[in-house]
């Protein structure tokens, strides 16, 4: 069932001139930056920052999205609900912590004064914010009770994670009506899309066109660390909608023709390499979005040069791993076995290796100056390790990795205060690092497509936040300067039978 070998070049030529469907359909982060799928690879509330967001659609098409946060440890979900944009919209929230707000609780919450409807309708939200702005806390739900992972328990879980904007359905007719926007920007009638039949006829296959941003802002601080989500494009030919009450549409629901979810990814030598999945087999249209994520190396710098007064921390997100992880995803016991490749445990497994809240993976951590220099002695890691762990493990979904010169471990990390902190001691002022994802002393490899193609690593989104502290601006005036970078990644992908193309 395999392909020519072509080049993206080659590729985007045929397409133009011969219309060449086949290059439409398929999973692909697209680095234009639009598409039918925002993955945010962060927000936090902690130490007084919010996470600010936006999704912007660029056609003439109005598109029902679900919008959901996850935390960081497991990836449970901890609030969705469903956004209505019509053509041209935008859609801005604030994700923020109820203690900062001066109210009761120590969990984290959504704020909006976007007018664009949402199921459930704002009104309904937990109430409303001095402004008169409605908001809604997080819950716990989902990891508590019956739902218990082995994971933390407190509210405070919900205070940092990723999220997740996933195209349901284009919207015609009565629907794209009462979603417009009249001339003073409120929609026509958001009560007509409250509760929508999935069967409503007027419901169509999403198209692609959305674009999202991301950043972490302290006011106070004067500190803003702003991204731009990855974007997954050709996700869907399918309606995905869905009400308010359930969890799905997921990433693992990617469908691009006829039980088949097709993966485009960039190889080492920039050739274009088609992966296909069966959507038939359990959970196997997971791996076609992992495809896109995977990476078997994470490059990118640090800075901890006290005569700058800089500080840095890596977001390592890795947005997939909850569906080759999670107990209630994988329908086995909580505390056993059953992890699906590239991961090693599930979450909470009870192992050597791994425990309660965890679901550890080793990886390689390289790390250089900015001449060439590297230390001398055992391979460095994490210091100090994950207690347990090997030298070099990254354990949850969401990980922010300091670079503090400390012997104990740290109980947040420099830059972003977050509590899903591990440490790596810095080798130098300033250089870079290489985070391995497939290292020899425990390799990842994906599931292999239906023609054999392999990718080494793990899939991983994230960037590196940098902070610099000028405390000579003026006499008693303190400045920051803040930036943002996202990784760089190399992949690799080998196939038995012959070269991944």
């Amino acid at each position: 069932m395999k392909r020519n070998n072509l080049t993206t070049s080659v590729v985007a030529g045929l397409a133009a001139v011969a219309g060449f469907a086949s290059t439409a359909n398929a999973v692909e982060l697209n680095p234009d930056g639009t598409g039918q799928v925002l993955v945010y690879p962060y927000y936090t509330v902690n130490k007084n920052q919010q996470t600010l967001i936006s999704v912007v659609n660029t056609t003439n098409i109005a598109k029902a999205v679900k919008v959901r946060f996850l935390e960081g440890h497991n990836s449970r979900e901890v609030l969705d609900f469903n956004l209505f944009l019509s053509e041209f919209d935008v859609w801005t929230a604030s994700v923020f912590a109820l203690s900062d707000a001066g109210l009761t609780g120590e969990g984290a919450a959504v704020t909006t004064t976007d007018k664009s409807c949402t199921a459930p309708n704002k009104d309904t939200w937990t109430g409303t914010l001095g402004t008169g702005r409605p908001y809604q806390e997080f819950l716990p739900f989902a990891y508590t009770g019956s739902n218990v992972d082995t994971g933390p328990t407190a509210i405070s879980r919900t205070r940092e994670g990723h999220i997740e904007l996933i195209s349901m359905a284009d919207l015609n007719g009565a629907l794209r009506t009462a979603v417009t926007h009249n001339s003073a920007g409120t929609p026509a009638n958001c009560n007509v899309v409250q509760s929508i039949d999935p069967s409503n006829t007027l419901l169509v296959p999403p198209t692609g066109g959305l674009f999202g941003a991301g950043g972490v802002v302290n006011v106070a601080q004067g500190t803003f660390y702003t991204y731009n989500a990855d974007a997954i494009d050709g996700f869907t030919i399918t309606t995905l909608f869905s009400d308010t009450a359930s969890l799905t549409p997921s990433l693992a629901q990617a469908n691009t023709g006829l039980g088949i979810a097709t993966a485009y990814v960039f190889g080492s030598a920039g050739q274009l390499i088609r992966s296909d999945y069966s959507t038939s087999a359990p959970n196997n249209a997971i791996d076609a979005v992992s495809a896109v994520f995977m990476s078997s190396n994470l490059f990118n710098e640090y800075n901890v040069d006290s005569s700058v007064g800089s500080n840095t921390d890596w977001v390592v997100t890795f947005p997939t791993k909850r569906f080759y992880v999670d107990n209630q995803i994988l329908g086995v016991p909580l505390e056993d076995p059953g992890a699906i490749q590239p991961f090693r445990y599930t979450f909470g497994e009870d192992a050597a290796g791994n425990g309660a809240g965890l679901s550890c993976t080793q990886i390689e951590v390289g790390q250089y100056n900015r001449e060439e220099g590297r230390p001398t002695g055992p391979a460095p890691g994490f210091s100090p390790p994950p207690p347990g762990q090997p030298a070099s493990s990254l354990c949850k979904e969401v990980n922010v990795i300091s670079f503090l010169n400390v012997s104990t471990a740290p109980t947040e990390s420099g830059v972003l205060g977050s509590k899903l902190v591990t440490n790596v001691r810095p080798f130098a002022a300033a250089g870079w690092m290489r985070l391995g994802m497939n290292p020899a002393s425990q390799p990842h490899f994906s599931r292999p497509s239906i023609d054999g193609d392999v990718y080494g690593g793990l899939p991983a989104t994230g960037f590196e936040a940098v902070n610099y502290v000028n405390s000579n601006v003026a006499p008693g005036v303190l400045s920051n300067y803040s930036g943002l970078f996202r990784h760089r990644a190399s992949r690799a992908c080998t196939n038995a039978t012959a070269a991944c193309s």
